[in-house]
Order: structure tokens, then sequence, then C-alpha cells
């Protein structure tokens, strides 16, 4: 068993941990709102590559934020909370994208962003406990 984090200020804890949570998913949103938007590097999946990429930086900042305000023991609870959570957020996004003229969304994306989340908790789990 891994020793609890230390009780931070509900101030410190939500702007060191949770601000750039919401900034980060704040861009993603933003990004699925633009309408015919490509990966800044053109390559055979390169859109996955970058779905995969992009959760996976959610998938480390929603860890952090976890672990620091929920003083989780077991890295693999946070990491099983972060893979649900993020998996609502990456559907959410898919949604939205479909709404969007000039953007298309697709079970494979979500398989990427889900991809993405899941390595990086992997990593997580393996670097933490």
């Amino acid at each position: 068993m891994t020793e609890l984090p230390p009780r931070r200020s509900f101030f410190r804890l939500f702007s060191f941990y949770w601000v750039p949570v919401f900034i980060y998913v704040t861009i993603i949103f933003s990004l699925s709102a633009q309408p015919n938007l490509k990966p800044p590097i053109q390559f055979q999946n390169s859109d996955k590559f970058f779905h995969m990429l992009e959760y996976g930086g959610l998938s480390f900042l929603l860890s952090r934020g976890l672990r620091a305000s929920a003083r989780l023991r077991l890295a693999l609870t946070a990491s099983l909370i972060v893979i649900f959570v993020g998996g609502g957020i990456a559907a959410s996004d898919e949604l939205f994208q479909s709404l969007v003229p000039g953007r298309d969304s697709s079970l494979q994306d979500w398989f990427a962003d889900m991809s993405g989340l899941i390595l990086a908790q992997i990593v997580y789990v393996f670097t933490h406990d």
C-alpha cells in the first residue's frame, strides 16, 4: 500500500489539479467544433494517432487530479475511474462532433480515444504503485 497524498486547501487543489483538466477538455471540444479540421501531420490513420495522443494527455491530467483530491491509495483504483470518466468525455466529444457540419463521428475514433486513455493508465499504474 502506498501512502496517501497530503491534504491540500481547496483553492490550491482546484487551481493546480482541476483547472488544467477543464482547460484541456475545453481545448478538445474547441477543436471538435472546427469544421473540416485535419490532423497537423498527414499519414495513414494519423487522425487515430492524434485521438490517442489527445486522450492520453487527458488521461494523465485526470489521474493527477483524482489522486490529489480523492486521496486514493491505489493507482489502479484511480485508473479505472479515469478510464470510465474519460470514456464518457470521449463519447460526448464524438456525439458533439456528429452535430458539427464538416465533421464526422465514428466508433473507431472513440476506440482510438479509449486506447489513448487505457495506454496512459497502464503507464500510470506501473509508475505509481
